[in-house]
């Protein structure tokens, strides 16, 4: 998935889009390790495909407390 797209989705669709990543990492972990992982490059993509999300996720929150912040001045 794109970052663009990323970005554009809500707080509660990224925490879906964590959770299946995250299940999917899982899942090609366990078929790594019992051999049944043919190309071991989607794992790569699989971690990084988190990595992106859980940063439009900080990123997010950060973006939502700093504006907290300046509506509480």
């Amino acid at each position: 998935m794109e970052l663009d797209e990323l970005r554009q989705m809500n707080a509660g669709d990224l925490r879906v889009k964590e959770r299946e990543a995250r299940e999917e990492v899982f899942r090609l972990k366990l078929k790594l390790r019992t051999n049944q992982l043919d190309n071991s490059a989607t794992l790569t993509k699989a971690r990084r495909e988190l990595a992106r999300i859980l940063t439009v996720i900080r990123q997010k929150t950060a973006a939502d407390a700093k504006g907290s912040d300046a509506r509480a001045n």
